[in-house]
């Protein structure tokens, strides 16, 4: 027996008359199948309360949550071409694209933004794994090039919240060389002397963490996200040796020295106000 199905929403409808009970009201935690209800959800940043895991959360979340209170302003992108190598596997590339802008109704895999974070100046770069699975492709290239010049500009630190299965294969090498240009804008910032900071969530993988996202002067990670380049089973099999337990996991990863922090989302924002008082305060004392 469902009891969500079978006893609480025959229970809401009750409550609300003839009227239907939306069917997103409650959402079950993929870890410890626990049921939420959708408010509650929302409330602590899309983290279970039951078992603390941390969901996925959207490019629009991201924002919303590091941002200081209707302090930020999202910035139009470079366009690019749509579909460069005119690509087909099952599908259409230009019909992919379409149904990816209109489920998540983004343009593509990446949102930038610039505001406060703690009364601070920053520009804010978050990737969306709901658009093909923030896969990089040109457009995300593009957007981090001008989020990095939009920091330099505004003499602003640049945080980036990685989130991706890798490079986007219907745009063949044009996908690849995003690699070295998002690198050269991580540098952008570093040259300029501000802060560069990346956040990896779950999961970033492939081209997105062998480039930009292992750059950071500060790398923070959400506790149990997926980090790695390939595959474990790949891994395993090429090296023929049984991977260690939580292997390519946040916490494994901080063990070894490949990050800085663990850090929960609910304590996210107020870490990186810290991060950017700190690293910021030699421009302050020169100004």
């Amino acid at each position: 027996m469902n009891w969500i199905s079978e006893f609480v929403r025959p229970k809401i409808r009750t409550l609300l008359g003839r009227k239907e009970a939306p069917d997103n009201l409650w959402h079950q935690c993929p870890k410890c199948q626990q049921m939420i209800f959708h408010r509650e959800l929302e409330a602590g940043k899309k983290v279970c309360p039951h078992c603390g895991h941390h969901m996925r959360a959207s490019a629009a979340d991201r924002l919303n949550w590091t941002f200081d209170e209707g302090s930020f302003t999202r910035i139009d992108l470079p366009k690019v071409v749509a579909d460069p190598l005119k690509f087909r596997d099952q599908k259409k590339y230009v019909d992919r694209l379409r149904e990816a802008r209109e489920s998540t109704k983004h343009e593509d895999a990446l949102m930038v933004a610039h505001g406060t974070i703690s009364g601070h100046k920053a520009v804010v770069a978050a990737m969306d794994f709901d658009f093909m699975a923030g896969s990089m492709g040109a457009a995300v290239g593009e957007g981090l090039v001008a989020a990095a010049k939009l920091a330099v500009l505004q003499a602003a630190p640049l945080i980036v919240y990685a989130a991706s299965g890798g490079a986007r294969m219907q745009e063949g090498a044009i996908s690849l060389m995003q690699m070295p240009r998002t690198t050269i804008a991580a540098m952008m910032v570093k040259e300029a002397g501000l802060p560069f900071i990346t956040v990896l969530t779950d999961p970033t993988t492939g081209g997105v963490t062998a480039s930009f996202a292992m750059l950071g002067d500060i790398q923070i990670s959400e506790p149990n996200a997926l980090i790695g380049f390939a595959g474990a089973r790949v891994i395993e099999q090429t090296v023929r040796e049984k991977l260690p337990e939580g292997f390519q996991r946040a916490e494994y990863l901080l063990a070894h020295g490949m990050i800085d922090m663990v850090v929960k989302r609910g304590e996210l924002t107020a870490t990186l106000g810290k991060i950017i008082d700190l690293l910021t305060a030699n421009h302050k004392a020169a100004a």
